[in-house]
């Protein structure tokens, strides 16, 4: 498999007080062309922090960062900014746990969605991002893509916007989709809709996803790999699977245990 992403010994520490606080401890992560990697955690354990220092958006002065983040022969942590900026939100693209705080309320949808073409590929005419943007909301299962081109955000449902955050991510078409937290503010149908929409960009375009939940069951559906955090360090990895048949770790059992069970035997209690 080739790899298009290296992580080596990342390490994120805070110096808001006295003492210096380690958020993020000797990260590995090597993510293959068209693979699906999970970061699995509870809050604090630092895979969102790793996640946004891949995405380049660590920019706290507070905020120390060693390692290294090979992608396309340069180091996202030392290259210069002219080069992270033309990876930022082309090749490497984020959607987040909360679209609303994301999206521009005052901006119409397809605004944001042509903002990473405006921003990249200057060279495509306006005519051409207007048609581009409709088929990828169209792509993302938006009916009406004309229509929701024209709307504000708040006219959307939470899962249609959900959708438009991946339309934009997505319309520059990256290697790399870092996926955070996702689903966390939808619903349980809704959610499964953006997993299948998820399995189907990485099935047709062959991109690549980072997958960050402390929802197990959705990475168990997802993911071919997973990686447990805790406390700032990585304590399990491995595929999914086995993580989940055969973890090692007792913090990767405990996380496993906490998963709900539906009791079948007719009075709809959870186990």
């Amino acid at each position: 498999m080739e790899i298009i992403l290296d992580v080596t010994d990342l390490h994120i520490e805070f110096h808001d007080h006295e003492t210096p606080e380690v958020a993020v401890h000797d990260f590995d992560l090597m993510l293959g062309k068209g693979e699906i990697v999970g970061i699995v955690g509870e809050s604090g354990s630092g895979k969102s922090m790793s996640a946004l220092a891949i995405a380049g958006l660590l920019n706290r002065k507070t905020l120390t960062k060693s390692g290294r983040i090979m992608f396309d022969k340069h180091d996202l942590l030392t290259c210069d900014r002219k080069t992270l900026r033309s990876y930022q939100g082309d090749e490497i693209s984020i959607i987040f746990q909360e679209p609303m705080t994301s999206l521009n309320p005052v901006k119409r949808i397809g605004w944001q969605v042509e903002e990473p073409l405006r921003i990249h590929h200057p060279d495509i005419d306006k005519k051409t991002r207007k048609m581009k943007a409709i088929n990828m909301l169209k792509d993302v299962g938006l009916e009406n893509a004309a229509d929701v081109y024209n709307m504000y955000p708040h006219e959307l449902s939470g899962g249609m916007r959900q959708r438009v955050m991946i339309a934009a991510a997505m319309i520059g078409e990256p290697k790399i989709l870092i996926a955070d937290e996702p689903t966390t503010a939808l619903d349980v149908t809704v959610q499964a809709q953006i997993v299948d929409l998820l399995k189907k960009i990485n099935r047709q375009q062959g991109t690549s996803i980072i997958f960050i939940s402390h929802d197990l069951s959705l990475v168990n559906q997802l993911c071919q790999r997973v990686i447990v955090m805790q406390k700032g360090n990585i304590v399990e990895s491995g595929k999914t699977v086995d993580v989940f048949t055969r973890p090692r770790h007792t913090y990767t059992k405990k996380l496993i245990a906490a998963i709900p069970k539906i009791d079948l035997n007719g009075d709809g209690d959870m186990a």
